[in-house]
């Protein structure tokens, strides 16, 4: 899948693992290597079905439209389908399997 970013710091974080670990943590920043790994790899939203530890889900609320997958509690990767309009089925939701690009919009505890 491939993968846009909020802005070129947060790009800047997620791509330098010294930089990481400074602002994350050794824990959260391994996780989140590894949360973007599984995202790279991943064909389409769909497979990261696959990944059951990655808890990948919609939100509610006021993050109407964006996904997060678990980094180490309470932290999470947030992000969206950058596709205009995002692709929908026939219910009205999210379809996954056509999401092939994504934007990585924050890493935050939304709780």
């Amino acid at each position: 899948m491939e993968i846009l970013y909020r802005s070129e710091r947060l790009k800047t974080v997620c791509s330098k693992k010294d930089l990481m670990i400074r602002r994350l943590g050794e824990r959260n920043a391994r996780r989140l290597m590894q949360r973007l790994t599984e995202l790279a790899d991943a064909d389409c939203l769909e497979d990261m079905r696959y990944y059951p530890a990655a808890q990948c889900h919609e939100l509610k609320a006021d993050r109407q439209g964006q996904l997060a997958v678990d980094l180490v509690h309470p932290q999470r990767l947030v992000f969206a389908p950058d596709h205009d309009p995002a692709p929908r089925k026939s219910d009205g939701g999210l379809d996954w399997g056509k999401v092939k690009r994504i934007c990585i919009l924050e890493i935050v505890d939304y709780h």
